[in-house]
């Protein structure tokens, strides 16, 4: 490959975006949201039970749901933040990746079997079982809409940084509108599809995602003559910072604060899928404990192949286009990879473009959708069925308040989102990470494997978990003090110096959860914790 090839000049996003071609690409764009919809008002007919809507039945399969599940997982993040990143920072960028990946071995060996035999439709369920129903079933719900809340901000971000450079919008209202409108579009995905609607979605938008990522891959690989030691070369020469674009330390290293950021990204990342609740909803879609084992497997496979592809992804953003070309916070490089490698300024990049952008829509709506179903699910069941109505809501009514919360739900999304929409997204998703395995991981760890834990010791490891987790987050610099990344510019009232508070807060919560069951006067129902063991190990007695 020559040098005069390499050192092409890398493309500008505004000279991308041709009017010639936007027609093609709104139309390409708009046939794969439709067809999206189409399959969740297919699903939305033969959603008539609670279970339907909750668990879509039961009837998944193990490679159905795991294809689900890895399509819930690869979000905004894992396309556009990770690559973005990886683009912007080489090394450092990666290891979003491997603390994606990683997570989900503590998934599999330590909740999903478990998780499965023990609940019927939510989180509270496990938790509920072994202490007093109300007020450990009204702190997981809580803790399930924040953490939901959380992550959606992330696709919402992801969301408003496609479209309009779709559309060619560089307006703040313009943006402000995408957002809007991604918000409305997940409030019908859910309301009508359920969970049945909503897999279906995640399963087509996982195969989607895969295929496109591969496709980009191989033509990234063959620019190079398929020589990975040429495409790394190049992306640290483009990116001017040499041979440290390869090495750690490009954003984590500098100085004190941003090693122990590093080590805080990466508690929250590695321990905090297995608190994330529309991951953990999941489970409870196939028949059998061991399907979902199964599932899990499918997933890890599935994910670990994408994530490999995001090296590509990200090095070859960095090598073809160069990282002074993708705009911070890098939420754009996989979709200006697509047109740089379809052609600049030809029908063929606008229909790549249009494609990769489509599928990192659909991407986005699936996840968005599963975030609040998971969120809608836990305040009907949790919250409006067992706390409000004591148990005696009849099905059609728990469903009513299901649709309902995922509009309230909606409009809360849509309004944060406003004011994310500049943020880079795989940062965003680590901080719901990191409130998750602060507030639910602990709590759920404790109930599944420890005789001595109390309602005390789960409120407090949730409620405190939770709490430090958020007021970390509001005083750190990610919401204000910086200028370029934080959500609200002009402002200063961080006084945390970390942009990840996991390193504080996931220990906390274990923390608070040991210590206010040791300090509790109830006195542990032993009798239900064998019930539990043996139902959380053999699945005797599961839904």
């Amino acid at each position: 490959m020559s040098a005069a090839y390499h050192s092409h000049t890398a493309v500008t996003l505004a000279a991308s975006s041709t009017s010639e071609h936007r027609p093609l690409i709104i139309t390409l764009f708009a046939v794969f949201v439709a067809a999206t919809l189409g399959i969740t008002v297919w699903a939305g007919r033969q959603t008539r039970s609670a279970s339907d809507f909750y668990a879509g039945g039961r009837q998944f399969t193990a490679f159905q749901n795991g294809l689900a599940v890895s399509g819930d997982y690869m979000s905004a993040a894992s396309f556009l933040g990770i690559a973005g990143a990886i683009a912007l920072f080489g090394y450092d960028g990666f290891l979003y990746s491997i603390g994606f990946l990683v997570a989900w071995l503590v998934a599999l060996l330590l909740v999903a079997e478990p998780l499965r035999n023990s609940g019927r439709y939510t989180m509270g369920d496990v938790l509920a079982y072994r202490m007093r129903q109300r007020p450990v079933r009204t702190a997981a719900g809580v803790s399930t809409i924040i953490v939901s809340i959380f992550y959606l901000l992330a696709q919402m971000a992801g969301a408003g940084a496609l479209v309009t450079l779709l559309l060619g919008i560089s307006s703040d209202g313009g943006k402000i509108l995408i957002v809007a409108l991604v918000g409305v579009l997940m409030i019908v995905y859910v309301t009508i599809g359920g969970m049945k609607g909503t897999t279906w979605v995640q399963m087509v938008k996982a195969v989607l995602l895969i295929a496109g990522a591969l496709l980009m891959t191989l033509m990234v690989l063959w620019k190079f003559d398929f020589n990975v030691s040429d495409l790394l070369g190049t992306a640290a020469e483009k990116s001017g910072h040499g041979s440290a674009f390869l090495e750690p330390g490009l954003k984590y290293g500098a100085t004190g604060t941003s090693k122990l950021d590093f080590l805080s990204l990466g508690l929250a990342l590695v321990l905090g899928t297995a608190g994330l609740p529309h991951i953990l909803i999941r489970f409870y879609t196939v028949p059998t404990a061991k399907a979902a084992r199964k599932s899990v497997n499918w997933a890890i496979g599935i994910i670990g192949a994408f994530y490999l592809m995001t090296i590509a992804l990200g090095f070859g953003a960095a090598a073809l286009i160069g990282p002074k070309n993708i705009a911070a916070p890098g939420n754009t490089a996989a979709p200006q990879l697509a047109e740089y490698l379809g052609g600049v300024g030809t029908t063929g990049g606008a229909v790549m473009l249009a494609v990769i952008s489509a599928v990192a829509f659909a991407t986005i709506l699936a996840v968005v959708a599963g975030l609040t179903l998971a969120s809608s699910s836990s305040f009907a069941h949790d919250i409006y069925a067992n706390v409000i109505r004591k148990g005696q809501a009849t099905e059609q009514e728990e469903m009513k308040a299901a649709r309902w919360s995922t509009v309230f739900i909606g409009a809360a999304a849509i309004v944060l989102g406003v004011f994310a929409r500049d943020m880079n997204v795989a940062g965003l998703v680590a901080l719901a990470f990191a409130v998750a395995a602060s507030a639910n991981l602990p709590t759920l760890l404790y109930s599944l494997f420890w005789k001595r834990f109390t309602t005390q010791g789960a409120l407090w490891s949730i409620y405190g978990g939770l709490a430090s987790s958020v007021i970390l987050v509001l005083f750190s610099p990610v919401v204000s003090g910086n200028e370029k990344s934080s959500m609200f510019k002009g402002v200063d009232f961080a006084w945390f110096p970390l942009e990840n508070p996991g390193l504080i807060s996931i220990p906390l919560g274990f923390l608070l959860g040991w210590i206010g069951s040791l300090l509790s006067k109830e006195e542990p129902d032993k009798g239900k914790y064998a019930e539990l063991e043996v139902k959380s190990l053999t699945g005797i007695g599961a839904h």
